[in-house]
């Protein structure tokens, strides 16, 4: 994979993400240098995915010092991936607040690389993969958990492809995925979320692998809004289902997905008629029996999931 620039990035005394609400139409360096900006970039999604959105809270919380109100306000800028939280606190908790966030910066690059390389070996015959959402460089430090996947069987030389669900209502997968995707050389073929079934009916997928933004401790996953009806499709179909992961998304505290915060956006991202009341939630949850593993940067982690998840986090 050639070099990239990263989604996340330190300067040294300011944070650096690609804007990532003007692709794929324009690359923007944002630089964000106060706690105010760092929480309008991940409620707008200028920098978002769970690992990329974690990375930047805690990078923030360096800049916070110690305004006790701004480092909450971003801790609570989006509710449901478990990594913003985690990483803030786990900032919080340390003698040396910098050298913290740089170290969860760091480890973040390596769980993309270590996913990468798990899910290499677990799918090697696996050529056609479907996915939803953006789960690749612009979601992580790294290069990414679910497209991590994909690149390292690209390094690998293996043949790959991906079939990229274009994920409503702001267009991830059509958006973010095929634009990097592109950008690597690795095919991609972009489809409206509700052909997604029929595409699995023809039997031209080979595995699904979406990312999270949860994981309960039973195993229930809160993914992008769509990920729930992909499941329920590859199951009836007979495809594997996988999700990927680093460990810091495993949540021994929420028991199972029922527990689990599910962020409303706007009615305005979603186009309607005048007058039309919106629903329009960013996630939904994918139960533990629906998903054949999951993917993460400490190995392969198989049913029955919830003794597998408090094994890979205590051990």
């Amino acid at each position: 994979m050639k070099d990239f620039r990263a989604a996340v990035a330190w300067t040294g005394d300011a944070i650096e993400i690609i804007d990532q609400t003007l692709l794929p139409g324009e690359e923007r360096i944002l630089t964000l240098r106060t706690p105010d900006e760092v929480v309008d970039a991940i409620r707008r999604l200028a920098v978002r995915g769970a690992p990329a959105i974690g990375v930047a809270g805690a990078l923030g919380v360096v800049l916070a010092g110690d305004d006790a109100a701004a480092i909450e306000r971003i801790a609570s800028a989006r509710p449901t991936a478990v990594n913003l939280r985690w990483a803030v606190e786990r900032v919080l908790g340390a003698a040396d607040r910098r050298a913290e966030a740089l170290r969860i910066l760091e480890e973040d690059v390596e769980a993309c690389r270590a996913i990468g390389e798990h899910g290499r070996a677990e799918l090697e015959h696996a050529r056609r993969v479907l996915t939803v959402c953006n789960t690749g460089r612009l979601a992580t430090a790294g290069r990414g958990t679910a497209l991590g996947v994909v690149y390292a069987k690209a390094e690998a030389g293996e043949p790959v492809e991906v079939f990229a669900c274009e994920t409503r209502p702001l267009l991830q997968g059509a958006r973010l995925t095929a634009w990097e995707l592109q950008d690597a050389g690795i095919p991609v073929t972009v489809l409206a979320d509700g052909a997604a079934p029929a595409l699995l009916a023809r039997g031209d997928i080979d595995v699904v692998i979406a990312g999270c933004d949860r994981v309960a401790a039973n195993g229930d996953i809160a993914n992008k809004i769509g990920t729930y009806a992909l499941a329920i499709a590859a199951h009836h179909h007979g495809v594997p289902f996988y999700v990927a992961g680093p460990r810091s998304t495993l949540d021994l505290a929420t028991a199972s997905g029922a527990e689990i915060e599910i962020e409303q956006r706007s009615a305005d991202e979603v186009a309607t008629a005048a007058g039309a009341r919106v629903w329009n939630p960013a996630f939904d949850v994918t139960p533990a029996e629906l998903i054949t593993a999951l993917i993460t940067d400490v190995g392969v982690l198989r049913a029955p999931l919830g003794p597998a998840i408090a094994n890979a986090l205590t051990s």
